[in-house]
């Protein structure tokens, strides 16, 4: 869902970068306000995993591909404002880094996943959750199916922002985009759930928030677990994805789309290493360094952000 570089006119993507700046501002007010500061390890964590999640591409029906957005993931685990910042800081770095995401898309990107996707699926989970329960079982289903309706809701932004520039007609995007993503969402919706199972069964705390006297170091310990669980991911896993293209990439190549500028030059452009030539080795090595850098930025950033003495917070609406 990546939009490359020239697939959006000017006003679309300044309007989109506008509302994405805006949108981000008040999330980073927000994060220092309500954050705890034992939560911050939790935030490079989820920076990590959203980073190593969106390397895996698994195959889906129509020869095309698709990987995990985390967004909601990130929401249940730290609240909407903490997912917001955590989903730029992994669109930020793959734009710059990898190319992934075009420069004058950028602001489109971030608003559609680092913006719509939390937003939408943090709503949709207080409101399935407030109706089905704060059991185990309601907080599945309401992870699932925010999950499934964050993952179409980014669709159709970008479907709106590609048909808004001419560059596809809205009665072809509309459903090339939100028809795909309904079924990728489903796979969003069984990984996120799986996630927020486990969590609950190995680490409670992390969805009710209580307040622990050695919460920062309990943090900081799931956060090394994690950290490392991701890197494992994308050296292992990540270079037998699926190589084929994503939805977008698809509707592009069959109507014939081409970008209209040049790709930014990124020191790990499609995820390769300058002087590493197997392509295994290049993507796992690449997703390392991905890996390091995305949980160092998210945490530096909420470190920043908060005081490690602040006693207490509450997740954000």
């Amino acid at each position: 869902m990546h939009i490359p570089d020239g697939f959006l006119d000017a006003k679309t993507a300044v309007a989109a970068g506008a509302l994405a700046v805006a949108g981000l501002g008040v999330a980073l007010r927000r994060v220092r306000r309500v954050l705890p500061a034992r939560r911050v390890p939790l935030i490079g964590l989820a920076a990590a995993v959203v980073f190593a999640a969106q390397l895996l591409n698994f195959p889906v029906a129509g020869g095309t591909s698709g990987h995990l957005i985390g967004a909601v993931v990130a929401a249940v685990l730290l609240g909407a404002s903490a997912s917001v910042v955590v989903m730029s800081a992994v669109l930020i770095l793959q734009c710059f880094l990898f190319a992934d995401g075009g420069l004058t898309a950028l602001g489109a990107n971030l608003f559609n996943m680092a913006l719509v996707a939390p937003l939408v699926g943090y709503g949709v989970y207080r409101l399935v959750r407030r109706v089905a329960g704060s059991g185990l079982r309601g907080t599945l289903l309401a992870a699932g199916f925010a999950a499934w309706c964050s993952t179409v809701a980014a669709a159709i932004a970008c479907a709106g922002e590609l048909a808004v520039s001419g560059t596809v007609a809205w009665r072809v995007a509309l459903p090339a985009m939100a028809g795909a993503h309904m079924v990728l969402g489903l796979g969003e919706a069984l990984v996120t759930a799986l996630i927020v199972a486990a969590v609950a069964r190995s680490r409670p705390e992390l969805l009710h928030e209580p307040a622990l006297a050695d919460g920062w170091r309990r943090s900081a310990g799931v956060a090394a677990y994690g950290f490392l669980v991701a890197l494992g991911m994308v050296v292992f896993v990540a270079p037998v994805a699926s190589r084929a293209p994503d939805v977008l990439q698809r509707v592009a190549a069959e109507l014939g789309l081409t970008p209209r500028a040049p790709a930014l030059a990124a020191p790990f452009a499609a995820y390769g290493v300058p002087g590493v030539r197997a392509g295994a080795a290049a993507t796992a090595l690449a997703g390392a360094i991905g890996v390091v850098v995305a949980f160092a930025v998210a945490w530096t950033a909420a470190r920043v952000l908060t005081r490690r003495d602040r006693a207490s917070g509450a997740h954000d609406a």
